[in-house]
C-alpha cells in the first residue's frame, strides 16, 4: 500500500462558464503506481482519504468508517447486488466505491418464501474527486454542503496517517 502526502498541487477552474471559482487538486502519485497496490492512502488538506484502483476506474474516500472508525484502507472489495463496495475490516459494513452509500440486507419478516435484497441507507461516507491527468492522480475534496456520518471521523484524534515530520 502506497502511503503518500500531497506532493504538488494543480489548480483548475471548476467551471469554464465561471472562471471566478477555483478548486485545488493534489497530486497523489504516479497511475502506475496505483495500478500495482490497487490502492493508497494520503493527506489532503489535513482529510486522510483512501483512493482505489478496482476495474479500471478510481475512487477516493475518507479513510475512516462512518459507522465506528473502523479503517477502511485495510477493507477487502466485494461486490454486492453489482456494486463494488470496500467491507469494513471491524464491523463488516459495505460501502459503495462509487457513491459511499451504506448496504445491507433485508427481508421480509412477515413472508416465508421471501429472499433477502440489498437496501441502501443513504450516502454515510464521504466521497471525493479522482482525476487522472498526463500520469498524475490527482483527488480533489467534496465541496458537497451536507453532513455526511464520516464526517465526525475525519478530523482530530482519529488521525490514522503519521505525519512524516
Amino acid at each position: 500500500m502506497i502511503n503518500a502526502q500531497a506532493s504538488s498541487l494543480k489548480i483548475v477552474p471548476f467551471d469554464p462558464l465561471f472562471l471566478g471559482f477555483w478548486i485545488i487538486c493534489y497530486i497523489m502519485t504516479r497511475e502506475d503506481d496505483i495500478k500495482k497496490s490497487e490502492r493508497m492512502t494520503a493527506v489532503v488538506h489535513d482529510r486522510e482519504v483512501v483512493i482505489f484502483y478496482h476495474k479500471g476506474e478510481y475512487h477516493a474516500m475518507d479513510i475512516r468508517c462512518y459507522h465506528s472508525g473502523g479503517p477502511l484502507h485495510l477493507g477487502e472489495i466485494e461486490d454486492f447486488d453489482g456494486r463494488p463496495c470496500i467491507v469494513c475490516p471491524w464491523h463488516k459494513y459495505k460501502i459503495t466505491l462509487a457513491t459511499g452509500e451504506g448496504l445491507y440486507q433485508s427481508i421480509n419478516p412477515k413472508d416465508p418464501s421471501a429472499k433477502p435484497k440489498w437496501c441502501s441507507k443513504g450516502v454515510k461516507q464521504r466521497i471525493h474527486t479522482v482525476t487522472v491527468d498526463n500520469g498524475n492522480i490527482y483527488v480533489t475534496l467534496s465541496n458537497a454542503s451536507f453532513k455526511c456520518d464520516s464526517d465526525f471521523y475525519a478530523t482530530g484524534d482519529f488521525k490514522v496517517i503519521k505525519s512524516s515530520s
